[in-house]
């Protein structure tokens, strides 16, 4: 049984009442207070799937795929003639995602209650993003709220397609970082307190200073596994919150942006969003500085966001869109250009498709250089570390057998 907190209508006195009831499921929890003769305005779980614990909300989290398959599915639904919740509730019924289902039914408990479709996406904002309720709520506005969940499909296929073929890149470097480091372990651990022991039987025999030193490192990382672990974890923990604070988001966005030989995959990326996320709410009659707005808040960088924000203020002093950003350091030189054609030959949403589709086009390439340019760096990263570790192990024996000779 889940507690649901609910805000309702007594028909009788029109006061709102405020309180919980248990129940298996938001519908069924509508029913119980309906039974009591309340008319449902807004029900929330207090301890459902969706719960705002990181490690629920972690394991509880959508998948891009199922947002996509959602919105397709629903504009379809929605084509075919079907009323807005019948479509949800079919949309529900089909989901294998648990915690989109909850939401849904969420969705569909806001809307019967007389909230707006746009609105109860509002009331998610972990799982829809403003660009996503924005749209709605112009496809609502328009009539063309199928169109606008094609769009929003769309958009958020390019954008999966986009992140999945970053992350492929960087797959194979982490992968050899992270057998890097255990092989490295495993030498320090293992082989070389087999070359202290090896010594130890040797009367006057002594080591290299090398051999000391990872034998130093050796030994404490033995017995003080700890106090390593505790520094590990502490690092990654004040690390990742430094990177969620405004200085720290500063240096690792700016880094993104300027940093090599990341630095021009980022920057295209950016630009990439920017005119894809702009072509969309354009096309859905979004106005221009709300358009704008929307992207500041998508775009997941806080330079290029200043700049948007700058270009907002400009924009509303009667400069056109590609005079507001021409010059810009944080945008590509394309991009202004191809709003200015866009802005003289009244193809805004074009000329920006066109862009959107260049740096997409740009950032296959610079996945690849990059993935060209770190392979070959780790190489040698690993190469040297190699090679002083079985420089650590060798140099002792060829020691001990110089010492041999030496004696005969």
């Amino acid at each position: 049984m889940l507690t649901f907190k609910y805000v309702a209508r007594d028909p009788v006195s029109g006061q709102k009442v405020t309180a919980e009831v248990q129940a298996d499921s938001e519908q069924a929890a509508s029913a119980l207070i309906q039974k009591n003769g309340l008319s449902p305005i807004s029900i929330k779980s207090t301890d459902g799937s969706m719960s705002k614990n990181p490690i629920k909300r972690f394991l509880n989290r959508i998948k891009a795929k199922d947002k996509i398959l959602f919105s397709r599915q629903l504009s379809t639904l929605i084509n075919a003639g079907l009323p807005l919740v019948q479509a949800l509730r079919s949309v529900e019924s089909q989901t294998t995602s648990k915690p989109l289902r909850y939401v849904i039914g969420q969705i569909i408990t806001d809307i019967e209650a007389g909230s707006s479709f746009s609105k109860s996406l509002a009331s998610n904002p972990d799982v829809f993003n403003p660009i996503f309720v924005n749209l709605v709520a112009a496809g609502e506005a328009s009539g063309t709220l199928d169109a606008a969940l094609e769009r929003l499909a769309n958009q958020q296929e390019k954008d999966a397609e986009i992140l999945s073929k970053v992350r492929g890149a960087l797959i194979y470097p982490a992968i050899v970082v992270v057998v890097m480091i255990i092989v490295l372990g495993f030498m320090i651990v293992a082989v070389l307190p087999q070359v202290e022991v090896l010594y130890d039987g040797i009367q006057g025999a002594k080591l290299p200073l090398l051999t000391v030193i990872l034998l130093a490192i050796s030994n404490f990382i033995i017995n003080f596994w700890w106090v390593v672990l505790l520094t590990v974890i502490a690092l990654v923990f004040a690390t990742t919150k430094y990177a969620r604070t405004g200085p720290g988001k500063q240096v690792i966005d700016k880094f993104k942006m300027k940093g090599w030989p990341i630095g021009p995959l980022f920057m295209k990326l950016y630009m990439a969003r920017f005119s894809r996320t702009g072509t969309t709410l354009i096309a859905s009659g979004v106005p221009l500085l709300q358009m704008l707005d929307i992207t500041a808040n998508a775009i997941n960088n806080v330079h290029i966001e200043a700049s948007i924000r700058r270009a907002i203020e400009k924009v509303k002093g009667g400069k056109s869109l590609a005079e507001s950003i021409a010059g810009d350091p944080n945008f590509l030189v394309l991009v202004p250009n191809m709003l200015r054609i866009g802005e003289q030959s009244g193809s805004m949403e074009q000329m920006m498709a066109k862009t959107a589709e260049i740096f997409e086009k740009e950032v296959d390439t610079a996945i690849k250089n990059v993935s060209a340019i770190i392979e070959p760096i780790l190489m040698v990263v690993l190469g040297v570390v190699a090679f002083i570790i079985v420089a650590a192990v060798l140099l002792p024996i060829y020691g001990l057998a110089g010492q041999n000779l030496g004696g005969s």
